[in-house]
């Protein structure tokens, strides 16, 4: 999956509850599960490296308050929370993570309700050009 296209993604996120850890921390792209609260339950090692964030920093934290408090907007946060109270998210959008260093990423989000595990799984990746 070297150049990850919609349908890819796709395929990604609705195969993720069934990836072993090492299969995740494998993937381009950044991979986060979220417990409907918004607490990390996975974090891949992509995610880790381009957000300069510890795995063990991020598991068992609140994503939204702790992890990436820059994600508390409605676009991000609001969707997570809807699709969490539907029990139905598929989204996709372009994002500015800004991060508690200064730095600013530009990225593209896709959000996935799993009814199998409810959960949430977020995939994070770079524009492509």
């Amino acid at each position: 999956m070297q150049s990850t296209t919609t349908q890819s993604t796709s395929q990604v996120l609705e195969r993720a509850d069934v990836l072993t850890q090492d299969e995740l921390d494998n993937l381009p792209v950044g991979m986060i599960q979220l417990d409907r609260n918004g607490t990390v339950l996975k974090f891949n090692q992509t995610e880790s490296s381009l957000a300069r964030v510890e795995k063990s920093d991020a598991i068992g934290k609140s994503f939204f308050d702790e992890v990436a408090p820059c994600t508390k907007v409605q676009q991000f946060h609001g969707a997570f929370v809807e699709g969490v109270e539907k029990r139905n998210l598929h989204t996709v959008f372009p994002y500015q993570f800004r991060f508690r260093d200064g730095r600013e990423k530009n990225v593209v989000i896709s959000m996935f309700y799993s009814a199998s595990t409810d959960t949430v799984w977020v995939l994070v990746q770079r524009p492509q050009a």
